[in-house]
């Protein structure tokens, strides 16, 4: 039983690492901030303070003396990064120094893993002190690039098209604008350009891990190949109830089925025990039931009846009574048997006498012996197996019986 129950022990434990090993996300999120910050994991990492294998190249980030989290862009420099939406593979960047117009007059996305989703075309102007038009919703004040003597304005170019610049106006750049899906709805006007960028990106692909509540990281400790990990619930994972069913219910049939077999050798052992011996004198099966009666015999009637003393040849008048009915043992040699005088029928000396102690008929006939009528006699019985004319002499000569008034 140990031998069978130890390998499927094994197979349980190694089967229930395995799923916690699947189950486990070796890298944990980190912040800069934790109060403020966004949650930095897979694919993003803080360099020079998380593994390399729990981001992904060109997700590096890290964290200024003001704790903020700063993703540097290969072309555009550092933007700090406000939030990171995992299931849309989407981050949302504005400028460290709180003036992201000068920013985005040289933006560029090139050489990064990220790029622009809802993108629209803004012109900016320079204009001089004195022009007060810009109140109007075709225009945006850039007060952080503006001057004592001098105010910069940023129109939505599909309003400069059909609107001419002003006199007083002059023509600085025309860019391309990674605009937030909110902000980007409004085509016909011009938005303020504080707002944060909205990037995306497509590689690693973790939109369909992430919509189902799980984290995306390597598989493997070398190797490309991405996995998707279940972050730990209230209560027992999965992988450790199905560990557990396993546990429970291998040993469990086993102890059944174990149990089951023993039971059925009991019950065959008991019916085996309620069948006859076949080494059993056939007289056993014909005899009828022991009624102890109360009015057994006494002694000195019982010693009153006849004794004989096997001799080697154990031959008796009859040569069925080989087997004492009593304790249906073989009658050996120097035995002594007690007859009943009645019936004849011969059993050995102890065992008749504790039957008729009991009961006052005899064991095999159930006739009831008359006392008065018994005559005590004591034999001794000795048959040579090959009879001669001078071993009869002496077999004669051996028996004696002695007589009791």
């Amino acid at each position: 039983m140990n031998t069978t129950i130890s390998p499927i022990i094994l197979t349980i434990f190694s089967f229930f690492a395995i799923i916690r090993a699947l189950s486990a996300n070796p890298c944990k999120p980190d912040y800069c901030d934790t109060s403020l910050g966004p949650e930095i994991r897979f694919p993003f990492r803080i360099a020079n303070r998380s593994p390399a294998r729990c981001g992904y190249p060109g997700f590096d980030l890290h964290c200024n003396t003001q704790n903020q989290t700063i993703l540097s862009l290969p072309h555009s420099g550092e933007f700090v990064v406000d939030h990171i939406d995992y299931s849309a593979q989407a981050l949302f960047i504005n400028d460290p120094d709180s003036c992201l117009p000068a920013r985005i007059l040289n933006f560029s996305l090139s050489g990064s893993r990220f790029r622009g989703v809802y993108m629209r075309n803004y012109t900016f102007l320079n204009c001089s002190s004195d022009y007060l038009d810009y109140t109007s919703a075709r225009y945006m004040p850039m007060f952080c690039l503006s001057g004592s003597n001098y105010t910069v304005l940023a129109m939505n170019s599909h309003l400069s098209a059909a609107a001419e610049v002003p006199a007083s106006c002059r023509r600085i750049k025309t860019v391309l604008v990674p605009m937030q899906w909110t902000v980007s709805q409004f085509y016909w006007s011009s938005m303020d350009l504080r707002e944060d960028l909205e990037l995306i990106w497509n590689e690693p692909e973790c939109l369909r891990c992430e919509s189902e509540g799980g984290v995306c990281g390597y598989k493997r400790d070398s190797g490309p190949e991405i996995g998707c990990y279940r972050p730990a619930r209230s209560g027992l994972p999965r992988g450790a109830k199905y560990g557990i069913i396993i546990g429970v219910g291998i040993p469990g049939l086993v102890c059944i089925v174990g149990l089951a077999c023993y039971a059925c050798g009991m019950i065959r052992s008991f019916a085996l025990r309620g069948r006859p011996h076949p080494n059993l004198p056939t007289t056993f099966s014909d005899q009828r039931p022991v009624i102890r009666s109360a009015s057994g015999l006494d002694g000195p009637t019982i010693e009153s009846y006849p004794t004989t003393i096997l001799g080697e040849s154990r031959r008796l008048p009859k040569t069925s009574d080989g087997t004492c009915p009593i304790c249906l043992s073989d009658y050996q040699p120097k035995e002594t048997l007690r007859s009943i005088p009645e019936c004849n029928h011969y059993f050995h000396a102890d065992c008749i006498g504790e039957w008729l102690k009991l009961n006052g008929t005899c064991p095999l006939c159930r006739n009831s012996p008359e006392s008065s009528e018994a005559t005590p006699c004591s034999s001794i019985l000795s048959i040579s197996p090959s009879p001669s004319p001078s071993s009869s002499s002496s077999s004669s000569a051996s028996m004696t019986s002695t007589r009791r008034e």
